[in-house]
C-alpha cells in the first residue's frame, strides 16, 4: 500500500514516558568498546558506577521503544537508517525519567530508488521539563517511493575537508559486540540471527549502524574531547556501510573550531561505513 503523505505528516506522539538507570548508562558503554581494558582510567568512570559519566550518544537508546514510524505503513524489510542527528541540549545525565515528543518531519519522494523520511523525536527530564535532547532519524524506505510527495528539500550532508585528517583513532569490535549493544534497546534479529541476515541479504549478522555511531563517538570523545563528555554537544552522520562484528572501526576527524567532522572506515577491508559526520564541541 502506497504512502499517504498528508497522512504521514501528521503523525506524532507526546508524552511519552521512559527511564532509564546507571546500568543502563554501564551497559551502553560497554556495548560500544568502553571498558576492553579494565586498567584504563580514563574509560573507567564510563563502566564503573564510582564517578560514573554517560557517553553523550546514549541519547539515541535512552527513550528506544515504540515510533511514530510503525503507523506509516512503509515496508520495513526494505527500510534503511539513513542518518543520525543528535543535539544535546544539557549533559546526558546518567539515569533519569523522561518524557519524548515525537513527529514526522519530512518525506522525500526518490522515485524508483525509494522514499526519505525524517522523524524528530524531543526528550524533556521529567520532573523539571527541561529539554535534555534532540534526536533527527533520516529513514530511507526503499520499497515506497512514488507516491507524490516532494522530490527535494531534505538535509544536505556535511561536508568532509579536503585535506588529511589531524586525528586518526582505531576502535576494536567484538565478535559478539551486537549482542551486548542489542541488550540497550534494538532487537533486531538483523543483528543476531544468521538466518534472518541471510534473508535480507547478508552473508552473516552486521553490526547496528547507530553501535558504529557510538564508537565513533568514543573515537572523538577519547581523543578529541579529552573523555569530558560534556564538551559534545551534538553528534551527526549518515551511515554509508554495514560493519560485521569483529572487524576494526577507523575514524578519522578534522577539527575546526569547534566543529569536528569525521567519517569512519574499515581496517581489514575497503569500505567507508560512516560519513559525513559533523561533532559539535561546547565552546
Amino acid at each position: 500500500m502506497p504512502i499517504n503523505y498528508d497522512q504521514l505528516m501528521q503523525l506524532k506522539s507526546e508524552g511519552e514516558k521512559y527511564s532509564y538507570s546507571e546500568r543502563d548508562t554501564m551497559l551502553y558503554a560497554l556495548g560500544v568498546g568502553f571498558g576492553r581494558d579494565p586498567m584504563n582510567m580514563d574509560e573507567l568512570p564510563f563502566v564503573y558506577e564510582n564517578g560514573l559519566k554517560a557517553v553523550p550518544t546514549q541519547a539515541t537508546v535512552i527513550a528506544w521503544g515504540s515510533s511514530v514510524m510503525g503507523k506509516s505503513g512503509i515496508n520495513f524489510m526494505m527500510v534503511v537508517h539513513g542518518e543520525q542527528r543528535l543535539t544535546l541540549h544539557k549533559p546526558l545525565p546518567t539515569s533519569g525519567d523522561l518524557v519524548a515528543d515525537e513527529r514526522v518531519t519530512g518525506a522525500f519522494d526518490k522515485g524508483p530508488k525509494g522514499a526519505v523520511i525524517l522523524a524528530e523525536k524531543t526528550i524533556r527530564l521529567a520532573g523539571s521539563n527541561e529539554k535534555l535532547c534532540t534526536l533527527t532519524s533520516t529513514i530511507f524506505a526503499r520499497g515506497d517511493g512514488n507516491f507524490g510527495g516532494p522530490k527535494e528539500g531534505a538535509p544536505e550532508p556535511h561536508q568532509i575537508p579536503d585535506r588529511k585528517p589531524d586525528v586518526v583513532h582505531e576502535c576494536d569490535t567484538r565478535q559478539d559486540q551486537a549482542f551486548l549493544y542489542a541488550l540497550s534497546g534494538d532487537r533486531n534479529p538483523l543483528h543476531r540471527d544468521p538466518n534472518f541476515a541471510k534473508m535480507a541479504g547478508f552473508p552473516r549478522p552486521i553490526l547496528h549502524g547507530l553501535c558504529s555511531y557510538g564508537t565513533a563517538c568514543r573515537a572523538v570523545l577519547s581523543t578529541i574531547a579529552k573523555y569530558d563528555p560534556a564538551k559534545i554537544t551534538s553528534f551527526d552522520v549518515r551511515f554509508s556501510a554495514p560493519v560485521f562484528p569483529g572487524e576494526t572501526i577507523v575514524t578519522e576527524m578534522w577539527v575546526d573550531g569547534n566543529v569536528v567532522s569525521y567519517r569512519s572506515k574499515l581496517k581489514e577491508r575497503e569500505a567507508i561505513v560512516l560519513n559525513n559526520g559533523r561533532c559539535t564541541l561546547a565552546a
